[in-house]
């Protein structure tokens, strides 16, 4: 069979091309299996088969990715929300329920939504022990406009909630379906929540907002929907779905379980402004369907095998991770040329955060970036993947700088099974011996890594400044260089540096060591200011 195939059920025909497509329909069918067995009487009604296709079918891969048999009462609700949000007197559409509920010790009672598993709670608040506090989730979908997510979470910010998971999609005609999972709700009185946000959205609503692109005539989707609840839609700039399957590009490692789920149309990307360009890309701040994003353009005559290798590598890496800490993958295009699309950092890059602005970090703000730093690199060796280039021009901050991600996973490796890998790899002036030697090294060279990062946020100095890169390096290997260390510094910190930087491998810490000193060391100084403010009263 070719790459066009076509799905039969119950009278409706689905032509799809290649394997994003077949991944909407296969769990397509499982809902709506679902649905059949749990005797959902909207299955009955008149086209409602092919409403559910059309409700997929305009929303991304993702989407149906997140979706599983044990969600196939949500699926129902996002259709109901999505239909009400095409109807300017229903909109927005709003649904708030009690998810779950959580300990101030972070232990959930049951999963999120992000996991297979979603329990709804249905009981009185006196049946929740008191150190208990609930959970909702809040589902919006309304018209989709620029900037509308940004929007959404500071609208919940300002009732006091704390967001604690999103979930943002846009679909093809221009709505979008955003779910949040939140804590800071007192009690379990979802109406009112729920016209506390609606309250909040009306403000919001005030701007008038439209759909940005109806269903195109390009489209099959149109065809699939009752000739009764189609309006009149005027043209719009349109943005095609991917039709062909792209050719493989040098991956080395086995296909990912969804193949190709990555794959995005270069066309439905708009540029802004010009952030970077090196020798072999430029970094451009843009947007993706309404979501701002950084775009990696490879240019045309830097595509040669190691920039295919790299390429493949970072979106065979990003695919298959999701952390607070760790940049999140939105897609890549191979035509017209390479393209890498990753969420926006507003915050710009650690490295000038401290040599260009020269901003001051406090101990406690250092802690915080140390953290955020450690638990994303944990996730990653957790997952058997060493960064193998940590460094300052590598850890991105959002607007506010509350949040530190890892990014940039060009010339990162999934760890072989014994554990050692060998060739050099990364930044001179942040590199491990072992790697700057050639020998055989493991995860614990991301961890020297780390020990110059901590060094650098401590005295916002480039590492062996007075240096070249090379001779840094020699340095490093032949006469155990290290930077020198600032004498004011908190001896706590004094004693992690020379863990991690250690010459031996097998005697620096691992990251869930180092996090577990990190939160002692931060628990510690927050608990001497309280005894400081309290001895003030």
């Amino acid at each position: 069979m070719g790459d066009t195939e076509s799905c039969n059920n119950r009278g409706l025909n689905i032509n799809y091309h290649g394997p994003i497509q077949s991944l909407k329909i296969e769990v397509y069918k499982d809902i709506l299996t679902r649905l059949m067995e749990l005797n959902a009487p909207e299955v009955t009604l008149p086209h409602f088969q092919d409403e559910l296709w059309v409700h997929f079918n305009t929303l991304p891969t993702r989407y149906a990715l997140e979706m599983n048999v044990e969600k196939a009462q949500d699926v129902l609700m996002h259709k109901r929300l999505q239909n009400m949000a095409r109807t300017i007197a229903t909109r927005p559409a709003i649904e708030v329920r009690l998810l779950q509920v959580r300990s101030p010790s972070g232990v959930h009672s049951n999963k999120s939504l992000h996991s297979n598993i979603q329990t709804q709670i249905s009981c009185q608040v006196s049946d929740f022990p008191c150190n208990m506090r609930p959970m909702h989730e809040i589902t919006i979908s309304t018209s989709d406009k620029p900037k509308l997510f940004s929007q959404l979470t500071t609208l919940l910010s300002e009732i006091g909630l704390n967001i604690q998971e999103a979930h943002a999609f846009s679909t093809l005609d221009g709505y979008s379906l955003d779910v949040f999972v939140v804590d800071g709700w007192a009690g379990q009185d979802t109406e009112r929540l729920k016209h506390e946000v609606i309250k909040k959205m009306q403000k919001l609503e005030k701007n008038q907002w439209f759909p940005l692109s109806p269903f195109p005539k390009e489209t099959e989707i149109s065809k699939h929907i009752p000739k009764k609840k189609i309006k009149k839609l005027e043209k719009q700039p349109w943005c095609s779905l991917p039709k062909e399957k792209l050719e493989k590009i040098g991956m080395n490692y086995k296909p990912i379980s969804r193949n190709y789920v990555w794959e995005i149309d270069a066309s439905c990307l708009r540029y802004e402004r010009k952030m970077a360009s090196g020798s072999v890309s430029d970094l451009y701040k843009g947007t993706y369907i309404n979501q701002d994003v950084a775009i990696k353009v490879f240019k045309n005559g830097s595509l040669n095998g190691n920039t295919q290798r790299e390429f493949s590598q970072e979106i065979f890496i990003l695919s298959n991770v999701q952390h607070k800490n760790v940049i999140k993958f939105i897609g890549a295009a191979t035509k017209p040329n390479f393209h890498f699309v990753t969420e926006y950092m507003s915050g710009g890059n650690m490295y000038d955060f401290l040599h260009i602005q020269k901003t001051i970090l406090t101990l406690p703000s250092l802690l915080k970036v140390a953290i955020d730093v450690s638990q994303g690199v944990k996730y990653l060796h957790q997952n058997n993947i060493i960064h193998r280039d940590l460094k300052t021009a590598n850890l991105l901050m959002d607007e506010k700088g509350q949040v530190v991600k890892v990014a940039d996973f060009g010339v990162a490796r999934l760890q072989d099974k014994s554990g050692i890998m060998t060739a050099e790899t990364g930044t001179y002036r942040w590199m491990a011996p072992e790697v700057i030697q050639h020998k055989p090294y493991n995860h614990k060279a991301d961890v020297f890594s780390f020990g110059i990062i901590l060094w650098e946020l401590l005295t916002r100095k480039l590492p062996y400044e007075d240096l070249s890169p090379l001779q840094a390096a020699v340095g490093v290997v032949h006469k155990d260089l290290r930077p020198e260390i600032p004498r004011d510094a908190h001896p706590k910190l004094v004693e992690l540096l020379h863990w991690c930087w250690h010459k031996d491998p097998s005697l620096r810490p691992d990251f869930s060591e180092i996090l577990k000193f990190l939160q002692h060391m931060n628990n510690m100084i927050a608990g001497k200011k309280k005894v400081k403010v309290k001895g003030k009263m």
